[in-house]
């Protein structure tokens, strides 16, 4: 149920300004946030599959998000996190035909797009403005995603620091107090199946970029925090 939000060429000061959760099973391995042996993506790894749910490149950032649809996921099928790995590699997206049902933002220094193979295989430019993303079609509003945007766009009218940003992260308002809607907060903290990591991406308008990401434990409570600079050409 991950959760993220961005701000496209939306602020005279910042050219993007992403943050999002990446909500997983507990017990999948992962590796926290790093610069790869190439020298050219910064992302943490998913240690099962190889890729990333998310990361920069020198000009590029990518993020992926699974696409709640009946039947799936398939563990059969191919990694969705090799499409932000290939992103970040220099590479255009290249989806298997036989791939789990997905939400992608890709973003390089001219254009935003969001790309999903459900129903079928689309590709949209966003404009400039706030656009937030969760597990449901790009044009669905959770209730957790229309909560991050508006944090987002508040943060961007402040003078706040990364810390107002990681709190917006941390927001744990479910929708309703009823039971069901135990997984409909920005941040889950549940011991088999929550919030992971909450990272923080800022480019600024001279190209000066930073990602900073927060891991958390089954609890709820931080293990690390990583933060790194990366340049963004014009």
């Amino acid at each position: 149920m991950c959760v993220a939000a961005i701000a496209w060429a939306a602020h005279p000061r910042w050219r993007l300004v992403a943050a999002g959760n990446r909500d997983e099973f507990h017990g999948r391995p992962a590796a926290p946030l790093a610069h790869w042996a190439d020298g050219r993506v910064i992302a943490g790894r998913d240690l099962e599959a190889g890729g990333t749910w998310l990361g920069v490149s020198e000009g590029r950032f990518g993020l992926v998000t699974n696409l709640r649809t009946p039947g799936y996921p398939k563990a059969e099928l191919a990694s969705r996190g090799a499409l932000v790995t290939d992103w970040l590699h220099g590479n255009a997206p290249a989806p298997e035909p036989a791939m789990n049902p997905f939400n992608l933002w890709l973003a390089d220094g001219q254009t935003l797009r969001v790309l999903t193979n459900q129903p079928a295989w689309e590709a949209l430019t966003l404009e400039p403005g706030i656009h937030g993303l969760s597990n449901g079609a790009h044009r669905d509003r959770w209730f957790k995603t229309a909560r991050l945007e508006a944090a987002l766009g508040a943060w961007l009218d402040s003078t706040d620091g990364d810390d107002a940003l990681f709190a917006a992260l941390r927001d744990e308002a479910p929708e309703t107090a009823d039971p069901e809607d135990a997984f409909s907060s920005v941040f889950i903290q549940n011991p088999r199946y929550g919030t992971r990591c909450s990272t923080v991406v800022l480019v600024d308008a001279a190209g000066q970029g930073r990602i900073v990401e927060r891991s958390f434990d089954p609890d709820g409570a931080v293990t690390g925090e990583v933060t790194l600079a990366f340049d963004w050409p014009a």
